[in-house]
């Protein structure tokens, strides 16, 4: 076969490889779906939703309407434009809780699982922190400080950077002993230069798998917080004010709580999604069945 007909053949059978590997992952590719129209939906946020602030004590606690179509909570705003812009919120604490957990969990896992002396002291207090209720450890950082978004995003990594580390400091020490690490000591390349080119692409996949269920904890964290009124301050509309907000209207206007809460379950279902479907596809062991 001549070289130009062997492109034709790849280039032919291309959208057909692509569309068998949606066909293995449909959670990431449904999950996706979600995500992006969830990521679309903040930027088109301010065309769509009027001011979510605006007061109109005339039309509180109206149902459902063409005019309102979330209805409106006990101040007279507009739940659907509270909704819709809770999104970007909702969406910031949960995208910026797992990438400060991650980045700073694998820091430290690496260390720990590659120095056995820093294993000694750091897995300890890891250890210590992880003993304490996370939404506890969290309420308490938020109450020392004045309470603000940057707070709540700080409040809540805090708890999750243990678990991240166990994972990372788990699949070091699974590296670490491999003869190709052992030959690459006994030769004496440096440590920093082992732990960047052969430890480091291996922590790749568990940790981004693990960084989709960070951010939907996190999600949930900052909406638990909220309702408890301890987290993102009233003004801020996010899905866990909105709820706080109407959870004492909820008998005779449920509908402030059940459309930001069905919101709040969507985002978590589709970042588990993806992170379901990563770990099918990354993991060697998985995708031999699929």
């Amino acid at each position: 076969m001549s070289s130009s007909l062997r492109a034709q053949t790849l280039a032919a059978e291309a959208p057909r490889r692509r569309f068998d590997w949606m066909r293995r992952n449909p959670t990431v590719v449904i999950g996706s779906a979600l995500l992006l129209a969830f990521v679309v939906l903040i930027f088109i946020a301010p065309w769509i939703a009027v001011d979510p602030l605006a007061f109109d004590p005339i039309n509180r606690l109206k149902p459902p309407s063409a005019e309102n179509w979330f209805g409106t909570d006990q101040f007279g705003r507009d739940v659907y434009s509270r909704v819709v812009h809770g999104t970007r919120i909702s969406l910031i604490v949960g995208a910026s809780v797992a990438l400060i957990a991650t980045l700073i969990g694998l820091l430290i896992g690496v260390l720990c699982g590659y120095y056995r002396s820093v294993d000694n002291i750091v897995m300890r207090l890891m250890d210590g922190m992880m003993a304490i209720p996370s939404i506890l450890l969290a309420i308490a950082l938020i109450t020392l400080m004045k309470a603000s978004l940057l707070i709540v995003i700080v409040a809540i990594s805090i708890p999750e950077i243990p678990r991240v580390v166990r994972l990372v400091r788990s699949v070091v020490l699974s590296v670490r002993g491999l003869p190709y690490i052992e030959a690459a000591v006994s030769t004496g390349t440096r440590g920093y230069l082992i732990m960047a080119r052969h430890i480091l692409p291996n922590t790749v996949a568990p940790l981004i798998v693990q960084a989709t269920y960070v951010c939907a904890s996190a999600i949930l964290a900052e909406a638990g917080l909220s309702f408890l009124g301890a987290g993102t301050p009233p003004e801020i509309p996010s899905w866990g004010n909105v709820i706080a907000t109407g959870r004492s209207f909820f008998q005779i206007s449920p509908w402030i709580i059940f459309f930001p809460g069905v919101m709040l379950a969507l985002a978590v279902l589709a970042i588990n999604l993806v992170g379901d479907g990563l770990r099918d596809s990354l993991d060697p062991h998985l995708a031999r069945r699929l």
